[in-house]
């Protein structure tokens, strides 16, 4: 089923996502598969729970349909559980994000080139991986928004200032996006 996207405004998505239970393995099946639903239909590359209403730490990430640019993606797609990062570069790279959260929103944002991170599969299965490049900007994106945690949180404060009134017409409903979205 497709779900509506929480957007920028909504208390879930500033809340710390609690973990997973994983011995509920239908419900969060259920959940993965409406996530995996609602990520193909908005046309986006991840999506964490809580950006569909559910403050849990379940996140998905899908590459696939950024290969043109990124051929290191292809067949790249992941269901996190309960993710922890385990290790974290030093080295950092800035890139510009967006977000189905924040609808016509591009930002500049620095975060480590690489990390290690620690997991459950969608067959609950627990797996350690390290990643790099745009498969490690995607995870890392959608990890924040577990942890109540949004991109523009991380720009420069002009920038930030420069975004308000489109960040407040967000909030306030006033957002056109190709998918459904909700705000409480």
């Amino acid at each position: 089923m497709i779900l509506p996207i929480y957007i920028y405004g909504a208390e879930v998505l500033r809340q710390k996502a609690a973990a997973a239970d994983l011995n509920d393995r239908e419900g969060l099946q259920k959940l993965i598969a409406d996530m995996k639903e609602t990520l193909v239909s908005a046309e986006g590359c991840g999506l964490a729970a809580p950006q569909v209403g559910k403050s849990i730490r379940v996140l998905i990430v899908d590459g696939t349909g950024m290969t043109d640019v990124y051929p290191y993606l292809e067949g790249f797609r992941r269901v996190m559980i309960n993710p922890v990062v385990l290790e974290e570069s030093r080295k950092k790279s800035e890139y510009s994000e967006g977000c189905l959260s924040l609808p016509g929103i591009y930002c500049d944002v620095v975060r480590p080139e690489s990390m290690t991170v620690e997991y459950y599969n969608e067959q609950f299965e627990k797996v350690t991986e390290h990643f790099d490049k745009f498969a490690c900007r995607m995870i890392q994106h959608e990890m924040a928004h577990l942890e109540g945690d949004l991109f523009v949180d991380h720009v420069a404060p002009i920038r930030k200032k420069i975004l308000a009134k489109k960040l407040q017409n967000i909030a306030l409903g006033k957002v056109s996006a190709r998918y459904a979205t909700k705000l409480k």
